[in-house]
């Protein structure tokens, strides 16, 4: 979720600068919101369950795809299986193809240890593929998920949010090496409404409903919103946060996406390898150094276990610290 979304600068920089370029939007029909508010943008809502599923199915997108008119041009921004097929039956049919360098050998190398520099943002590395089709691209400015107004009025209807310091909270993630334990989390909120009267909302997918339930109980002031809203509902939600606190997760993406602070947390991944929230200030992103820690970053993704065994990346990482951080940041 968070690659697509990380696609939406670069899609409006494309319609503001290259009005006259029509652009066909391949997406899965969840990823829908992500785009509602590009003029121009057409959408092609992908079955990949039914009709679009296996090699046959890529064919068969494939020739819905020529149904639709002339294909000038094609640009991989995912460069997967699935990505490589597709545009396989483009190129026997002529139409040439860019594809995105994901950076493989570079990310390797940065957590193997054998290089410490910052990598190129995905964002700038889908301009580099436009690039390569000759669309140069100049960074739009924010926002760039957009929800609609009836989005905004629903999501305000269903929650209830009032006018305050609203914060947003997306307390997990999908693999171990990106969460900071929960009790840690806890400490934090508690240590802010100790200082600040705030409301805190949570954030997660439907898998992540019946902990943040518990979550919520532990949390004076809070709400849990998973399952509660479509998409387009939290982004809006989103949207009328003061900021939002996160960990290393598709949540960090969409709230900076909407043009929401985020303070992001990060463990085993980090910011240099290509992911961080876009265009949020590097001392929104709270790390161990990796000074202090050498073997940060061991994961681009978050897959795999913790070598050293203990996790230390992400409890090393104190509510005291965090908070001290926090306080001296202009987001309050």
């Amino acid at each position: 979720m968070g690659d697509v979304a990380l696609t939406t600068p670069v899609l409006k920089g494309m319609r503001e600068q290259y009005p006259d370029v029509e652009i066909l939007m391949l997406t899965k029909p969840v990823f829908k919101p992500f785009f509602t508010s590009f003029e121009g943008l057409q959408l092609f809502l992908a079955d990949f369950k039914k009709r679009h599923k296996g090699i046959l199915g890529l064919y068969r997108l494939f020739r819905d795809i020529r149904k639709l008119g002339k294909v000038d041009y094609v640009i991989d921004l995912h460069n997967v299986i699935r990505s490589k097929v597709l545009t396989f039956f483009f190129r026997l049919n002529g139409v040439p193809v860019s594809i995105i360098d994901k950076g493989r050998s570079e990310k390797k190398s940065l957590i193997k240890g054998k290089r410490k520099n910052k990598l190129k943002h995905s964002i700038e590395r889908y301009q580099d593929v436009f690039a390569k089709a000759g669309f140069r691209i100049v960074q739009s400015s924010a926002p760039w998920i957009i929800p609609s107004c009836e989005a905004v009025v629903s999501a305000e209807k269903n929650t209830g949010i009032t006018p305050g310091l609203n914060i947003g909270v997306a307390p997990y993630a999908k693999h171990v090496l990106k969460m900071w334990p929960e009790e840690n989390m806890v400490s934090l909120l508690n240590m802010i409404s100790e200082k600040y009267k705030a409301k805190f909302w949570l954030f997660g997918g439907e898998d992540e409903s019946e902990r943040l339930i518990s979550f919520q109980n532990k949390i004076p002031g809070s709400l849990n919103l998973a399952g509660k809203l479509i998409l387009e509902e939290e982004l809006a939600m989103m949207t009328r946060l003061n900021f939002m606190i996160s960990m290393d997760s598709s949540n960090m993406h969409m709230a900076a996406l909407t043009g929401t602070k985020v303070i992001s947390i990060w463990g085993g991944t980090d910011p240099f390898a290509g992911f961080g929230a876009w265009m949020q200030p590097e001392n929104f992103f709270i790390s161990i150094p990796v000074d202090q820690l050498a073997c940060r970053p061991c994961s681009i993704y978050g897959k795999g276990k913790c070598l050293r065994g203990d996790l230390a990346c992400l409890k090393w990482l104190t509510p005291e610290m965090v908070f001290e951080r926090m306080i001296n940041l202009e987001i309050w």
